[in-house]
């Protein structure tokens, strides 16, 4: 095949086209053995200090803009790839996700969600500084009208499902992205320059206010949690939780590490861990990321139909190598485009989850096997 750029005419280049089905005609029990039938693979996996596991992810279209405004859409276009993800070879199970847009923490200061026609909910700043918000009032974010919405989803979920389908915390920001729903980026930039003990302040209140939420969402998922959850690859054998920091390539890593470590480490000590994801080529962060403590795995894109700007292998396989900490790496595209990233980053000393899009289960099969064959050869 012929290596394509990104398509910028794909509303998410990572989503897989299905039918949706209706909780009441779902399969839960075969769902269940599914997922059972690999969980012993991904203990092994995460206990060791090396290996490969192949996650074919699996996006329901429109899941992550406009079709997430109905817990019933929502339910039955995930239960849809679910049940297309069971005839693609693959070592962890895909889960279902209570997504309600990112902006959750501007409805603890009483911002409100803007739905525009097949989009994703959006919200406008509303302070111009860190002292406004630390200064503003604000309420928990499960007390929150969108935080709210967010767990009567998760009961909706459980409900419908029985619980018997692994299901993940929603999609989780890191406070450097939080800023970027409260206040325009041009004031936080200015802020973070000027004022960053102020900065780092108000970091604080928004980590408390997320630990605070997902110690609800945790509380009611129980059992069916699957770990880190959102974009990353997720098992109930797994751990921590992942956290989307993509504002950390605007900033030098002692700029970020001084505002910044603290609230991901206090996170990761709560969750038994952090995954770091960034959108785009943040490898010039990654050595300051793995030196933040907690680090369990970091989240990447290698081929430029997943991101414009992926990042560089030869990068992450240097400074991942024997170090134990996970990496999650997504590769979009037909199994010969992708196999030559993935020989850049598979190893005897590097933990890889290679995250597949290939839309032919024939196609999956093979890239699974070549995957596999690659660590198997590499020891």
């Amino acid at each position: 095949m012929v290596e394509k750029g990104f398509d910028i005419t794909l509303a998410d280049s990572q989503a897989t086209p299905a039918q949706r089905i209706e909780p009441e005609d779902f399969d839960f029990g075969r769902y269940h053995d599914y997922e059972s039938g690999l969980l012993q693979g991904n203990m092994k996996f995460f206990e060791a200090d090396s290996g490969i596991q192949v996650y074919r992810r699996m996006r329901g279209e429109g899941v992550y803009y406009d079709k997430c405004r109905e817990h019933s859409d929502s339910l039955a276009l995930q239960l849809g790839v679910l049940e297309k993800s069971m005839g693609y070879k693959a070592d962890i199970a895909n889960f279902l996700e209570p997504w309600y847009g990112i902006g959750y923490i501007a409805s603890a200061f009483g911002g409100e969600y803007i739905w525009e026609e097949g989009q994703a909910p959006a919200v406008e700043p509303m302070f111009e500084t860190a002292e406004d918000i630390l200064n503003a009032d604000y309420m928990p974010i499960h007390q929150s009208p969108v935080g709210r919405v967010i767990l009567e989803r998760i009961e909706y979920f459980l409900e419908k499902t029985g619980g018997q389908i692994p299901i993940s915390y929603s999609d989780v920001q890191a406070p450097v992205n939080m800023f970027s729903y409260l206040m325009s980026m041009s004031d936080f930039c200015m802020d973070l320059i000027d004022e960053p003990e102020t900065v780092e302040k108000a970091a604080g209140l928004l980590g408390d206010l997320l630990i605070e939420f997902l110690q609800k969402q945790r509380e009611l998922l129980g059992d069916v949690l699957v770990k880190p959850g959102h974009g990353f690859a997720s098992s109930r054998c797994f751990a921590g939780v992942g956290e989307s920091t993509d504002n950390v390539v605007m900033f030098s890593q002692e700029q970020y590490s001084s505002v910044f470590k603290s609230i991901h480490e206090r996170l990761g000590g709560e969750f038994g861990g952090v995954v770091f994801h960034s959108c785009g080529d943040w490898s010039n962060k990654l050595e300051m990321v793995t030196g933040f403590k907690n680090i369990l795995t970091v989240d990447g894109a290698f081929s430029p139909q997943t991101d414009p700007i992926c990042n560089p292998p030869a990068k992450f396989r240097e400074l991942l190598s024997g170090t134990g900490i996970i990496l999650n790496a997504r590769c979009v595209g037909y199994s010969d485009t992708v196999l030559p990233y993935f020989k850049e980053l598979i190893g005897k000393d590097m933990k890889v989850i290679a995250v597949t899009y290939c839309q032919d289960p024939a196609d999956q099969e093979k890239l699974y096997e070549q995957l596999h064959s690659l660590y198997e050869n590499s020891k």
